[in-house]
């Protein structure tokens, strides 16, 4: 259908522009065939897309006619007489068996056993619903603009706790909406401060860290969607843009800060910034930022501040991190949704057994099969030139188009290639583990694991990036004896998600005492 067509079949549907449209030009009918809105331009009120066309019923900009659609449907909701309630299942209440009956404890509980929570401290109890929050009602509204239609167990606990002002570590599934878990809480603190405190200065009052650029570049944009119109600003602070610029940006006065620890503390190395008034430390990814180096750099940036409350989050942990973050924060409050250091359930696992030299060749057949090839791709693999080396031959040798992405990248590429990647103009994407912390991988269904990392958290990550909010998606492994220093591990994995286990694998010395062949089966002997 072309602008034309659509406009003479849908007349409330009209493009931004009065210029006449090719026919070629054809409306867009689903979100995800519409590009990222570039600087400046118009933005689709539902999901944040380029808003290619103007709604005549509303007036606002929209990306297609599913957007088109959804808006309608949004305006047919609110004005309708509201659902009736139940009210004691949509409260937000504490769970302290002092103060109240056993039965709303008992309630909670339940709750938290059938969303698979697991509390350590006094938590305050989960609730079903965003409006249950005592949240401004201009959040609530970006809330819903966002798309969030209701929260994920993840958040259905976490928001309530972090808005008690408490120190909380969370450990949960990739792509479970960990991040609107604690952005949603500090636009709230952040708005009602400044609504509370009317001062012409504005020094931060929250901080936001990750490990790499690209997740800092998602979360403030997380951040601005759920602030906007509110008195909510927010500066990245990273590496590969200027330093001026983000200074003068904080300078001017925001109310988050979001930034790597290493440019953070470059920064405030260099420059005077007034941390005393951040209520709010997020650390993101808490586990790969205190073992890879970052530890040091976390650590002095929290003794900048003046005893915030911590939020820590990540899909993996151990006991010595736990125990280095009750050092960190007493009283921390810890929250488990799901089961720690697995995969996401909604990732189905493949492992395939190939030897190093037919790594290539069996990742070319799998980009080739009509069957198994489910675009966008994410191709992990374990160093920067093997990622262009790799990006390059894919590209050669099959006729798809992949381009590569890692650390040595600028930041004008990296944001380049990941918009190509989300909006559907490249297919496949070979990576580092720069894409597997965090980064929220839109429309990803599919991860193949090229290189096998070196410890099975990273792992863990990096097939995580094949669902988004429970949805299914694969992770397709390559392993041989070159990996044979997590096999253990590797085969516990593959188990706990219910995925078939190469015989290479099962059988190999590495494994023995973790495998059971099945009933009667006797284990391996070797000799030395």
């Amino acid at each position: 259908m072309t602008d034309s067509d659509a406009n003479h079949n849908d007349p409330s549907l009209a493009t931004d522009t009065d210029a006449p449209n090719d026919a070629e030009d054809e409306v867009k009918l689903r979100s995800r065939d519409q590009r990222l809105a570039l600087p400046g331009e118009p933005k689709c009120i539902i999901c944040g897309r380029y808003g290619e066309y103007i709604c005549d019923e509303t007036d606002d900009d929209v990306c297609s006619l599913e957007c088109k659609q959804a808006l309608l449907c949004r305006i047919a909701k609110s004005s309708s007489p509201p659902p009736k309630r139940i009210p004691a299942a949509d409260e937000c209440f504490y769970v302290k068996d002092a103060d109240y009956e056993s039965g709303t404890a008992s309630m909670a509980s339940d709750l938290r056993k059938k969303l698979d929570i697991h509390v350590k401290g006094d938590v305050v109890a989960p609730v079903l619903s965003f409006s249950a929050c005592n949240l401004p009602d201009k959040l609530l509204h970006n809330i819903e603009a966002a798309g969030y239609e209701m929260p994920t167990p993840v958040q259905m606990q976490a928001i309530p706790a972090a808005l008690t002002g408490k120190s909380m570590l969370l450990l949960a599934d990739t792509g479970s909406g960990k991040s609107a878990s604690f952005l949603i809480p500090i636009v709230s603190r952040c708005a009602i401060h400044r609504r509370q405190y009317v001062s012409d200065k504005k020094n931060p009052l929250a901080l936001v860290l990750t490990p790499t650029r690209e997740l800092c570049m998602q979360v403030e944009e997380h951040a601005k969607l759920l602030g906007k119109g509110m008195p909510f600003k927010t500066a990245l602070v990273v590496g590969g843009d200027a330093m001026a610029g983000q200074l003068h940006r904080i300078q001017q006065g925001v109310e988050l800060i979001v930034g790597t620890p290493g440019r953070l503390v470059d920064l405030l190395t260099k420059h005077e910034i007034d941390l005393d008034d951040v209520m709010t430390f997020v650390v993101d990814e808490v586990d790969c930022m205190l073992q890879r180096g970052f530890r040091d750099q976390v650590m002095q940036i929290y003794r900048a501040l003046s005893q915030p409350q911590v939020l820590m989050y990540s899909a993996t942990m151990s006991n010595d991190l736990e125990k280095m973050i009750n050092t960190l924060v007493k009283g921390t409050v810890v929250i488990s949704v799901g089961e720690p250091n697995t995969p996401n359930k909604a990732v189905k696992q493949l492992a395939i057994w190939v030897e190093s030299k037919e790594k290539k060749q069996k990742l070319f057949e799998i980009l080739e099969s009509k069957k198994h090839f489910k675009p966008p791709v994410v191709v992990y693999v374990g160093s920067r030139l093997g990622a262009d080396l790799l990006a390059n031959a894919i590209t050669v040798s099959t006729g798809i188009k992949a381009v590569s992405i890692h650390g040595e990248k600028s930041m004008k590429e990296r944001r380049e290639t990941m918009q190509s990647l989300l909006v559907g103009e490249v297919p496949v994407v070979v990576a580092t583990g720069v894409l597997g912390r965090g980064v929220d991988l839109l429309g990803v269904r599919q991860v193949i694991v090229f290189d096998m990392p070196n410890n099975i958290k990273e792992y863990v990550h990096q097939i995580g990036r094949a669902s988004r909010m429970g949805e299914e998606g694969q992770g397709i492994v390559f392993v041989n004896e070159e990996n044979k220093n997590i096999f253990a591990e590797l085969i516990e994995v593959l188990k706990s998600g219910g995925a078939a286990v190469p015989r290479e694998l099962a059988n190999s010395r590495y494994a023995t005492g973790v495998f059971s062949g099945g009933k009667g089966s006797k284990k391996r002997k070797h000799t030395g």
